[in-house]
């Protein structure tokens, strides 16, 4: 499992968007995914999905990061 939390960021993302944010300029990838650690850190609905399947977390907040991004 990658340590980078860009790499951990893109990770999370579904294929087409890990594609897109990872065309993005380093310092944009950088600001989503520290956005993206908030956002693991601060829910607690994510802590209780965590408990059951990490992967599934992160792509939840992965989601929910972009969602907020785009809108």
């Amino acid at each position: 499992m990658p340590t980078d939390p860009v790499a951990r960021f893109l990770a999370a993302l579904d294929p087409a968007h890990r594609e897109a944010v990872g065309a993005r300029p380093q310092e944009e990838q950088r600001q989503l995914a520290a956005a993206w650690e908030r956002e693991l850190e601060a829910d607690d609905e994510l802590d209780t999905l965590d408990e059951l399947s990490p992967a599934a977390a992160e792509a939840e907040a992965a989601r929910r990061v972009l969602d907020r991004e785009a809108g």
